[in-house]
């Protein structure tokens, strides 16, 4: 559907200020080397998405000391808290028309939008030379993710993915007792999230009038042009394959992200679903299932050999490891490592890593010997201050191949169980004609990437 109206020469003017985005680069050349841009050394930063999730993200910034410049929001309702906790700052409903009038002036933006709008808006940023921080999971396909790490890259801007777990100390010490050698070689990990705690399952909800604090058109952005629910926005749209990644894109990013950082995995080669619950007729058109077992396959590595990794949710839970400690269960979100010498299992983000076994007394912690974090927001704050995009430790180098692992299983677990994927990372093929169909984005007329 082709855009009208106000959408449209709204579109066109961000069209006219991207095209300049070179010219405006001159600009920020003193914020790029580190400097900020204020008078007080403190970062401009725009928010676009200022309900919800949102909200801990622009109190992170300010708490971390820097300039909430500009809030966006489709919706008013949602974004009236924020408003009114900043409000010297400029507010705006439509981001392009934020990034248009405000370019100039921010140093920084951070998307914390549903999924299907995370890669549009993020390129615009990083067109403009805007460093970045994007919500998990940083994009809704793999070819969005590529091309948003191509970008970073070649503008040279600081990002960050808002894995918070990333930074938590808990991280440092599973990467620590991994990478020591304390429990030993590790072949099979588990992880696990509870959720969805939406429903999923399910087919379109019917039309609904739209709120009239809502621009349900921007809410949209480049997905299928539908109607309205309130079953869907403003939180149950992660279980909508339009415009989320289910449980294993929203929890995947905080669960996964701690196998795959301390055993090293890289990208997985083979990835096969188990389980992929469904009991509604035509539900796999609309939406993501209600339970998933996924595998995972990574390749051996360096010392390390090869590494299987299970990917459990709804309903299924990780299996109690034999001689597991009595007074321990197996982590509702988390993760469960069954090492040669010890078990080790942690909750999500990293949480309280903890030796399960019946030997555990005679684990013996290693000394710290990674960098700890000064805080997620801090990390990239400082990553954009310094000139220095490597101080994030989450950022698009990380967070690509975490997004593409986790979306693989999402691909396999919407074409159901028995689906079995291998990845050619160079050529971004599955082998499954209908699975490379959905690496790839697509959307409606009127927006591009």
């Amino acid at each position: 559907m082709q855009a009208s109206g106000p959408f449209s020469s709204s579109r066109r003017r961000f069209i006219g200020n991207t095209l300049g985005a070179a010219a405006s680069l001159n600009l920020l050349s003193n914020f790029v080397k580190g400097q900020g841009s204020t008078a007080n050394g403190k970062l401009n930063i725009a928010f676009i998405g200022a309900g919800g999730r949102a909200s801990a993200n622009i109190d992170g910034c300010a708490q971390a000391g820097q300039n909430i410049y500009a809030l966006c929001d489709v919706d008013r309702v949602r974004a009236a808290g924020a408003i009114q906790k900043f409000p010297e700052a400029k507010v705006y409903t439509d981001w392009r028309e934020m990034l248009s009038a405000e370019g100039d002036k921010i140093d920084a933006v951070v998307v914390s939008t549903p999924d299907h709008l995370h890669a549009v808006a993020t390129m615009a940023a990083l067109k403009m030379g805007k460093h970045v921080y994007v919500e998990k999971p940083l994009t809704l396909t793999i070819s969005e993710a590529r091309a948003l790490h191509a970008e970073a890259r070649k503008a040279g801007v600081c990002t960050q993915m808002g894995n918070t777990g990333h930074a938590s100390e808990g991280s440092r010490l599973i990467n620590e007792y991994y990478q020591s050698g304390a429990i030993g070689s590790v072949e099979q990990v588990y992880c696990r999230t509870n959720r969805p705690i939406w429903p999923q399952d399910l087919v379109r909800p019917a039309a609904e009038p739209i709120p009239d604090s809502l621009n349900w058109e921007l809410w949209l952005g480049p997905a299928p042009a539908k109607g309205y629910s309130s079953q869907i926005a403003p939180f149950k749209w992660r279980g909508f394959i339009d415009y989320g990644t289910g449980a294993l894109g929203d929890m995947g990013a905080h669960i996964i992200d701690h196998p795959m950082w301390a055993l090293d995995l890289g990208l997985p080669t083979r990835v096969t679903v188990e389980k992929a619950d469904r009991s509604v007729p035509g539900s796999e058109k609309d939406s993501h299932p209600s339970s998933c077992i996924i595998n995972y396959e990574f390749a051996a590595k360096g010392d390390r050999g090869p590494v299987k990794l299970q990917w459990l949710d709804g309903l299924y839970e990780i299996p109690r490891p034999a001689g597991m400690r009595a007074d321990q269960e197996v982590p509702g979100n988390g993760c469960v490592y069954l090492g040669s010498e010890h078990t080790m299992m942690h909750s999500s983000h990293g949480g309280n890593p903890v030796i399960v076994d019946s030997n555990f007394e005679k684990f013996v912690a290693p000394e710290k010997t990674m960098e700890r974090s000064p805080g997620h927001y801090l990390e990239w704050i400082e990553a954009i201050k310094s000139g220095d995009p490597s101080k994030a430790k989450s950022n698009f180098d990380v967070a690509v191949p975490l997004t593409e692992t986790l979306l693989l299983g999402v691909i396999g677990s919407l074409l159901g169980a028995g689906t079995e994927l291998t990845w050619n990372q160079e050529t971004l093929t599955t082998g499954n004609v209908e699975a490379d169909k959905l690496v790839s984005h697509s959307y409606r007329e009127g927006w591009v990437l």
